[in-house]
């Protein structure tokens, strides 16, 4: 089947379901918004709510330390996602750490309140990131952050592609299979944009730490609940930017 892209339309469905940017949908169609077709679109809405965390990353390191500084700058992501993946994060740690049968994982991740597993998994994943972005130089931090936003939302591409769903309703199977075509172009936007922002000899080793978290989250969905749900692609956003950026801090510090 022959994708179609409306790159407008596209971005701004994109930005409809990841972000609480609003979007006046009227605005662009009168048919509803194609969430299949702008899968590819997803590294990019990544891109720009990294783009801004490390707008404010930027902003306040003339004048606060480079931990305030980092943790303001997640801050602003996730007040431009509503902590949509830190939710999923959240429910996934929850799900897995107080479940013993499928069913009853499932049930736990829906359960809108967060137990003790969902706030260690959060707390860390906030830690570590704030940690790393803390300890670049800020020629690195900002672009590295805008590399693992889009790299990360590229995970959720590939996952969505790649794995089984767990159950047949829900967020993660709202957005559909992406066609080739889509994975294709969200592949060339994650990696070709990470090839702009940071010298190149580190891009490759930036990418395999993501792919590394994606695979560590969809074998442990895949032998957990026998898939992926939205709380799970969440998850793996989270897992693969946190990859991200430790390994990039770590290359760093190698060479120091």
């Amino acid at each position: 089947m022959l994708l179609r892209l409306k790159p407008v339309q596209d971005i701004a469905a994109a930005f409809m379901l990841l972000t609480r940017v609003p979007v006046r949908w009227s605005a662009f169609s009168d048919a509803p918004p194609n969430l299949e077709r702008s899968l590819w679109a997803y590294p990019f809405v990544g891109g720009v709510v990294s783009a801004v965390g490390a707008g404010v990353f930027w902003l306040g390191s003339g004048v606060l330390p480079p931990l305030l500084c980092a943790l303001l700058a997640l801050l602003a992501t996730i007040l431009m996602t509503g902590a949509f993946h830190e939710d999923g994060l959240a429910d996934v740690a929850d799900g897995f750490g107080g479940g013993f049968t499928k069913d009853r994982k499932l049930e736990i991740m829906r359960d809108s309140r967060v137990g003790t597993y969902g706030t260690v998994a959060v707390l860390f994943s906030l830690a570590l990131r704030a940690a790393a972005l803390a300890a670049l130089p800020l020629a690195l931090a900002v672009p590295g952050m805008i590399a693992a936003g889009t790299l990360s939302r590229l995970i959720i591409v590939l996952m969505l592609r790649f794995l089984p769903p767990a159950r047949d309703d829900g967020m993660g199977t709202v957005a559909g299979r992406p066609h080739m075509l889509a994975v294709a172009i969200a592949i060339a936007i994650a990696v070709g944009g990470s090839f702009l922002l940071l010298p190149y000899q580190i891009v490759p080793l930036l990418v395999g730490a993501a792919f590394a978290g994606a695979l560590v989250m969809s074998l442990v969905a895949l032998r957990q609940i026998g898939g992926f749900t939205g709380d799970v692609l969440g998850a793996g956003q989270q897992l693969a930017d946190t990859s991200v950026l430790l390994t990039l801090t770590a290359i760093v510090g190698a060479a120091a």
